[in-house]
Protein backbone atom coordinates (compact mmCIF):
# COMPACT_ATOMS: atom_id res chain seq x y z
CA UNK A 1 0.00 0.00 0.00
CA UNK A 2 1.23 3.47 -0.89
CA UNK A 3 2.57 5.55 2.00
CA UNK A 4 1.62 8.73 0.23
CA UNK A 5 -1.85 7.38 -0.53
CA UNK A 6 -2.54 6.58 3.11
CA UNK A 7 -2.05 10.18 4.23
CA UNK A 8 -5.34 12.09 4.37
CA UNK A 9 -5.80 15.34 2.44
CA UNK A 10 -7.03 18.34 4.43
CA UNK A 11 -9.59 20.44 2.56
CA UNK A 12 -9.67 24.18 3.43
CA UNK A 13 -13.04 25.72 4.24
CA UNK A 14 -13.17 27.79 1.04
CA UNK A 15 -12.65 24.73 -1.23
CA UNK A 16 -15.36 22.28 -2.28
CA UNK A 17 -14.63 18.78 -3.60
CA UNK A 18 -17.29 16.90 -5.56
CA UNK A 19 -16.89 13.26 -6.62
CA UNK A 20 -19.01 11.88 -9.45
CA UNK A 21 -17.46 10.35 -12.57
CA UNK A 22 -14.81 13.01 -12.15
CA UNK A 23 -13.19 14.66 -9.16
CA UNK A 24 -14.07 18.36 -9.28
CA UNK A 25 -12.28 20.83 -7.01
CA UNK A 26 -13.61 24.40 -6.81
CA UNK A 27 -11.86 27.20 -5.00
CA UNK A 28 -11.29 30.95 -5.00
CA UNK A 29 -8.88 30.86 -7.96
CA UNK A 30 -10.88 28.54 -10.21
CA UNK A 31 -12.00 24.99 -10.85
CA UNK A 32 -10.06 21.83 -11.75
CA UNK A 33 -11.31 18.36 -12.61
CA UNK A 34 -9.76 14.94 -13.10
CA UNK A 35 -11.34 11.66 -14.24
CA UNK A 36 -11.82 9.06 -11.52
CA UNK A 37 -10.50 5.53 -11.88
CA UNK A 38 -12.59 2.54 -10.85
CA UNK A 39 -9.58 1.13 -8.94
CA UNK A 40 -9.39 3.94 -6.37
CA UNK A 41 -12.00 4.65 -3.70
CA UNK A 42 -12.54 8.09 -2.21
CA UNK A 43 -14.02 8.77 1.23
CA UNK A 44 -14.92 12.40 1.95
CA UNK A 45 -15.46 13.21 5.62
CA UNK A 46 -17.41 16.48 5.66
CA UNK A 47 -17.21 16.86 9.45
CA UNK A 48 -13.40 17.06 9.57
CA UNK A 49 -12.92 18.28 5.95
CA UNK A 50 -10.64 15.33 5.18
CA UNK A 51 -10.40 13.16 2.07
CA UNK A 52 -9.01 9.60 2.29
CA UNK A 53 -8.08 7.38 -0.62
CA UNK A 54 -8.12 3.56 -0.77
CA UNK A 55 -6.99 1.06 -3.37
CA UNK A 56 -10.09 -1.01 -4.18
CA UNK A 57 -8.14 -4.13 -5.12
CA UNK A 58 -4.65 -5.51 -4.61
CA UNK A 59 -3.42 -5.17 -8.22
CA UNK A 60 -0.17 -3.31 -8.95
CA UNK A 61 -2.08 -0.76 -11.06
CA UNK A 62 -4.45 0.04 -8.18
CA UNK A 63 -1.51 0.46 -5.80
CA UNK A 64 0.14 2.90 -8.21
CA UNK A 65 -3.02 4.92 -8.75
CA UNK A 66 -3.69 5.06 -5.01
CA UNK A 67 -0.80 7.41 -4.27
CA UNK A 68 -1.07 9.22 -7.59
CA UNK A 69 -4.68 10.23 -7.02
CA UNK A 70 -3.94 11.42 -3.50
CA UNK A 71 -1.03 13.57 -4.71
CA UNK A 72 -3.01 14.92 -7.68
CA UNK A 73 -6.00 15.93 -5.54
CA UNK A 74 -3.69 17.58 -2.98
CA UNK A 75 -2.08 19.55 -5.85
CA UNK A 76 -5.50 20.49 -7.20
CA UNK A 77 -6.54 21.81 -3.77
CA UNK A 78 -3.32 23.81 -3.44
CA UNK A 79 -3.75 25.13 -6.97
CA UNK A 80 -7.27 26.48 -6.50
CA UNK A 81 -6.32 28.14 -3.20
CA UNK A 82 -2.77 29.46 -3.76
CA UNK A 83 -1.81 28.64 -7.36
CA UNK A 84 1.56 27.52 -8.71
CA UNK A 85 4.45 29.54 -10.09
CA UNK A 86 7.69 28.80 -11.95
CA UNK A 87 10.33 31.43 -12.61
CA UNK A 88 12.89 31.31 -15.39
CA UNK A 89 15.95 33.43 -16.14
CA UNK A 90 17.32 34.40 -19.54
CA UNK A 91 21.11 34.58 -19.44
CA UNK A 92 23.17 35.73 -22.37
CA UNK A 93 24.06 38.90 -24.22
CA UNK A 94 20.95 40.26 -25.92
CA UNK A 95 18.66 37.58 -24.48
CA UNK A 96 15.33 39.09 -23.57
CA UNK A 97 11.64 38.34 -23.47
CA UNK A 98 8.41 40.28 -23.66
CA UNK A 99 4.74 39.53 -23.36
CA UNK A 100 2.54 40.50 -26.28
CA UNK A 101 -1.13 39.77 -25.68
CA UNK A 102 -1.24 36.18 -24.34
CA UNK A 103 2.04 35.16 -26.00
CA UNK A 104 5.64 35.26 -24.86
CA UNK A 105 8.18 36.49 -27.41
CA UNK A 106 11.78 35.44 -26.79
CA UNK A 107 15.00 36.70 -28.34
CA UNK A 108 17.51 34.04 -27.32
CA UNK A 109 20.30 34.20 -29.87
CA UNK A 110 18.56 32.84 -32.95
CA UNK A 111 18.08 34.81 -36.16
CA UNK A 112 14.36 34.92 -35.43
CA UNK A 113 12.10 35.51 -32.45
CA UNK A 114 10.40 32.57 -30.76
CA UNK A 115 6.71 32.98 -29.95
CA UNK A 116 5.20 30.80 -27.23
CA UNK A 117 1.41 31.08 -26.84
CA UNK A 118 0.03 30.80 -23.31
CA UNK A 119 -2.51 27.97 -22.91
CA UNK A 120 -5.86 28.64 -21.25
CA UNK A 121 -5.39 29.19 -17.50
CA UNK A 122 -1.71 30.18 -17.68
CA UNK A 123 -0.42 33.71 -17.08
CA UNK A 124 2.97 34.79 -18.38
CA UNK A 125 4.85 37.82 -17.09
CA UNK A 126 8.30 39.29 -17.79
CA UNK A 127 10.26 41.42 -15.32
CA UNK A 128 13.36 43.38 -16.30
CA UNK A 129 13.39 41.72 -19.77
CA UNK A 130 15.21 38.65 -18.39
CA UNK A 131 12.94 37.14 -15.73
CA UNK A 132 9.95 35.15 -16.96
CA UNK A 133 7.20 34.07 -14.55
CA UNK A 134 4.70 31.34 -15.40
CA UNK A 135 1.74 30.94 -13.04
CA UNK A 136 -1.62 29.20 -12.97
CA UNK A 137 -3.75 26.78 -10.95
CA UNK A 138 -2.78 23.52 -12.71
CA UNK A 139 0.63 22.31 -11.48
CA UNK A 140 1.23 20.00 -14.43
CA UNK A 141 0.39 22.68 -16.99
CA UNK A 142 2.54 25.33 -15.29
CA UNK A 143 5.50 22.94 -15.23
CA UNK A 144 4.99 21.91 -18.87
CA UNK A 145 4.83 25.51 -20.12
CA UNK A 146 7.98 26.37 -18.12
CA UNK A 147 9.73 23.31 -19.59
CA UNK A 148 8.69 24.34 -23.12
CA UNK A 149 10.13 27.82 -22.56
CA UNK A 150 13.38 26.34 -21.21
CA UNK A 151 13.58 23.96 -24.18
CA UNK A 152 13.82 26.89 -26.63
CA UNK A 153 17.44 27.42 -25.54
CA UNK A 154 18.62 25.14 -22.70
CA UNK A 155 21.67 26.39 -20.78
CA UNK A 156 24.88 25.37 -22.47
CA UNK A 157 27.79 24.10 -20.35
CA UNK A 158 30.62 26.32 -21.66
CA UNK A 159 29.37 29.86 -21.08
CA UNK A 160 26.12 29.14 -19.24
CA UNK A 161 24.00 31.04 -21.76
CA UNK A 162 20.39 30.03 -22.22
CA UNK A 163 17.07 29.79 -20.43
CA UNK A 164 17.21 28.27 -16.95
CA UNK A 165 14.97 27.88 -13.96
CA UNK A 166 15.53 30.41 -11.19
CA UNK A 167 18.20 29.07 -8.87
CA UNK A 168 19.25 26.28 -11.27
CA UNK A 169 22.95 25.55 -11.13
CA UNK A 170 24.67 24.86 -14.45
CA UNK A 171 27.98 23.07 -14.09
CA UNK A 172 30.44 24.64 -16.49
CA UNK A 173 32.98 22.68 -18.51
CA UNK A 174 36.50 23.76 -19.27
CA UNK A 175 37.00 24.80 -22.88
CA UNK A 176 39.78 23.69 -25.17
CA UNK A 177 43.27 24.41 -23.96
CA UNK A 178 46.10 25.68 -26.12
CA UNK A 179 49.39 23.88 -26.62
Amino acid sequence: MSRIGRAPVKVPSKVTVVVDKDIIVKGPKGELSMPLSNQVGIDINTDDNIIKFTALNNSPQAKKLHGTYRASVANMIKGVTDGFERKLELQGVGYRGQVQGKSLILNVGYSHQITIPAPEGINLAVEANTKVTVNGIDKQLVGQVAANIRATRPPEPYKGKGVRYEGEYVRKKAGKTGK
